[in-house]
């Protein structure tokens, strides 16, 4: 890729996430989805027809070996995403991966040792990181707004009854896909960017909603982080609510509530707070409303942050280790669940 031609991406995955970077990324400059790869012929056939996209093939090794991809999104099912990642990174594409990174802890170092040893980027799509709502919940928390945190809680709600993966890869019984780790992960990550890092885990879990499932669909797992604060994410599948991640963030001097769909967040603190407009209350009885505008590009702005750290222009967001530690979390906390005991969450990346 020179410095007057697009970038040009292939997308690994043809389901509905597929469509949706595809979306996003026609919407930054001087970049062209060029190819797409999905087991299923007939469906990466038709989505390559209605999106546009010049080539198509079954295997991911045939869109990595173009040479008209400089990157690849991995959008397949959870258990592909090492196996592609790898493969992409060790042919010097650049990756963003969605997110869960990989199911495992060996995956998670098979990962990482790629992403170190290749000069391409490789970055895991947590999208909440580029939630409006919750990229002001942790500035505020930064800034100290709430004083000293003790209590970082999320929660995933989202019904899954008729969400079972194209072909049911997500009840697939042999390769055991977790829901608090395909989904909560999001509310996992979430809880590690703005608490720091869990040291342990423990956590109960029960499946009386989806019971044809092979998985547990309800889990609350509790968090003891590095800093003396607690976590706690609620994760739940098979509720009959509409989707949320409302998170709440308590501190010594103040508490945020916020979520990723809202066009708001709320602010509760003991002080009058200097960065408000002039006249507007505060008090920790007393809901201060802070706009953050909409959150329907995350998508969008996730794959620009993709792009910029391919280009130079920016940081990487969320490294291959970054994406390692939320999986551990998730792994701690489904472990802990099945013994009953508490569980050490790994970090060492």
């Amino acid at each position: 890729m020179s410095a007057n031609q697009p970038l040009c991406i292939g997308l690994i995955g043809a389901g509905s996430m597929a469509r949706a970077h595809v979306y996003a990324l026609r919407a930054i400059e001087d970049v062209e989805v060029t190819a797409i790869c999905d087991p299923d012929e007939d469906r990466v056939r038709q989505v390559a027809s209605d999106l546009r996209i010049p080539f198509a093939a079954a295997h991911h090794d045939e869109v990595i070996a173009r040479d008209d991809v400089d990157a690849v999104v991995v959008s397949s099912p959870d258990f592909a995403h090492a196996e592609q990642s790898v493969a992409a990174l060790h042919a010097g594409k650049h990756v963003l991966c969605e997110k869960p990174m990989v199911p495992s802890l060996d995956e998670c170092r098979a990962v990482v040792e790629a992403a170190d040893a290749s000069d391409a980027r490789f970055m895991i799509g947590q999208v909440c990181r580029f939630s409006p709502g919750f990229i002001m919940g942790k500035k505020l928390v930064d800034e100290g707004a709430i004083g000293e945190p003790f209590l970082i809680e999320s929660e995933y709600a989202h019904d899954y009854s008729h969400i079972e993966g194209h072909g049911g890869w997500r009840i697939d019984p042999v390769r055991l896909r977790h829901p608090f780790l395909g989904g909560a992960c999001h509310a996992v990550d979430l809880v590690r960017w703005v608490g720091g890092q869990p040291a342990e885990a423990f956590a109960y879990a029960n499946r009386l909603s989806l019971k044809h499932w092979p998985v547990d669909d309800c889990t609350v797992a509790c968090y003891k982080f590095e800093s003396g604060a607690l976590g706690k994410v609620v994760c739940s599948v098979g509720c009959k609510r509409a989707y949320t991640m409302r998170s709440v963030f308590w501190g010594t001097k103040g508490t945020v509530i916020c979520d990723n769909t809202s066009p708001s967040i709320t602010l509760y603190t003991e002080e009058a707070d200097p960065r408000l407009p002039a006249g507007v209350p505060s008090g920790q009885t007393i809901p201060i409303d802070i706009p953050v505008g909409t959150q329907l590009k995350m998508t969008e702005a996730e794959n620009r942050a993709f792009i910029a750290a391919i280009r130079g222009d920016a940081e990487l967001v969320m490294t291959a280790r970054e994406g390692a530690k939320t999986v551990a979390c998730c792994l701690a906390a489904i472990e802990s669940a099945a013994s009953g005991q508490p569980v050490p969450v790994v970090s060492d990346f």
